[in-house]
């Protein structure tokens, strides 16, 4: 239903595109996914951040796996329990899925032709969103194709497209996370199409891990290519207009980063003379308020040494004017004393003389 027209429609959970829980949860909080992803708006950007990026198709990157204990469901490939950082191919696929690819954008990723990993992760967004009836009819023109790409975190695991999708058609495990479950008989019937084509091939390994199976390798649809004829071309222009517009963004990055360091360079320059001449203030000022404190301090002391010898003058002034006083007050009573005793003599001698006359 979804191949007749432009529309594609979601299968499934379409909140969640049917990731497992753990690794949405590590998409929707990596800094990747809501910092860099989050300034992508179109198709063409995300397609030119896949061809720069994305160098496996592991869910989480190499080393970041931490699995050690645990058992069971929480050991094995659901990644409960487990976590790690998640890859930037599966932060992009779900960047992808956020956009609402029509038809004519999922054909376009598919039959890319500048990455594998484009393709893959095309392919990957149909396994994802897909009907399980649809897997076949999406799959069955590519599932020979030889186009080679190492799928491992680290590398040491290269396939080509049409093992891998054969692989996806038949198994559900892929690294630590599971594909979405294909029903019981539509499983039957997309193994009996494969039986048909391929024989007892089907049932070897071989078949989805080992070489390249050789058989009648089938063409897009005419159909298809011709509509794509358009699409590829707006796809190169884009990529080299978003190409030099990256480059243009990282050299106006490179330039304001630089200004902005110059910025903060001289602010830290003028921080630190402004401190400088902070500091020679405190000290100028400091060194003014003790010499005018040693100044108040010697004028003080010159003042009370003043005080003390005026004190002295006048209490040594005082001491000489008592004396004067007492010496002037003894002189005087002496005269008085001398006085009456000569006026006593005179008198005495009146007397004196007196009787003698009255004798005679």
């Amino acid at each position: 239903m979804g191949r007749e027209t432009n529309f594609i429609q979601i299968w499934g959970n379409k909140e969640s595109m049917n990731l497992n829980s753990m690794i949405l949860t590590n998409i929707q909080s990596s800094t990747y996914f809501k910092q860099k992803l989050f300034e992508l708006k179109t198709y063409h950007e995300v397609i030119d951040e896949i061809y720069y990026r994305v160098a496996h198709l592991e869910p989480w990157e190499k080393g970041s796996r931490r699995t050690q204990g645990l058992t069971g469901m929480c050991g094995g490939v659901r990644g409960v329990g487990g976590g790690g950082i998640v890859s930037t191919a599966y932060c992009l696929l779900y960047k992808l899925y956020t956009l609402k690819l029509t038809r004519k954008q999922v054909i376009g990723l598919i039959t890319h032709q500048d990455s594998p990993y484009i393709r893959a992760l095309g392919f990957m967004y149909i396994r994802y969103t897909q009907n399980p009836q649809d897997l076949f009819s999406w799959y069955c023109d590519y599932l020979e194709d030889e186009e080679e790409l190492d799928v491992k975190a680290g590398g040491g695991m290269t396939m080509s497209i049409g093992q891998m999708l054969r692989q996806w058609l038949i198994r559900l495990e892929w690294f630590d996370t599971l594909f979405p479950r294909i029903p019981v008989p539509i499983q039957k019937e997309i193994m009996d199409a494969l039986r048909e084509r391929y024989g007892n091939r089907v049932d070897s390994n071989a078949f989805y891990e080992g070489a390249p199976v050789r058989g009648h390798k089938r063409s897009p649809p005419p159909e298809i290519v011709e509509a794509l004829k358009d699409d590829r071309k707006k796809q190169k222009t884009s990529r080299s207009r978003s190409r030099s517009e990256s480059r243009g963004r990282d050299r106006s990055r490179t330039r304001h980063r630089s200004r902005e360091r110059s910025k903060e360079k001289s602010r830290e320059r003028s921080r630190d003379r402004s401190r400088e001449r902070s500091k020679d203030r405190s000290r100028e000022r400091s060194r003014d308020r003790s010499k005018e404190r040693r100044r108040k301090e010697r004028d003080e002391k010159r003042r009370n040494r003043s005080r003390s010898r005026s004190k002295s003058r006048d209490s040594s002034e005082k001491r000489h004017r008592r004396h004067k006083h007492k010496k002037h007050h003894k002189s005087h009573r002496h005269e008085d004393h001398s006085s009456e005793r000569e006026e006593a003599r005179s008198s005495k001698s009146r007397s004196s003389k007196k009787n003698n006359h009255d004798h005679e």
